[in-house]
């Protein structure tokens, strides 16, 4: 079932790990071994969740990469389909068949 308006993978992180451990952006960066800067673009929905950060945040803060990149999933999803009306694409239709008889 596809969820309605899920939030950016960084707006949870930002209030499910950091904040409820009481990092400041600074340290959770300096524990991550990432820049403060490509931290709080993530933690601020600036940028989207990585592989490499999402191994990163589970291997510091428990939380498993495959639930973080399904949020993301999520999010990319929902955003796509706001956005299908904008995409004009005909359905392909073959004349011919996809696989040769020989």
């Amino acid at each position: 079932m596809p969820m309605h308006n899920p939030p950016h993978p960084g707006e949870v992180i930002r209030a499910e790990i950091i904040e409820a451990i009481g990092l400041t952006v600074t340290d959770a960066a300096k524990a991550l071994g990432v820049s403060r800067q490509a931290l709080s673009g993530l933690l601020n929905a600036k940028v989207d969740l990585t592989g490499d950060m999402a191994l990163r945040i589970e291997k510091a803060f428990g939380p498993k990469l495959e639930t973080l990149m399904g949020m993301q999933s999520a999010f990319d999803i929902f955003r796509a389909r706001q956005r299908a009306g904008k995409i004009i694409v005909r359905r392909y239709r073959s004349h011919q068949p996809l696989v040769s008889a020989h």
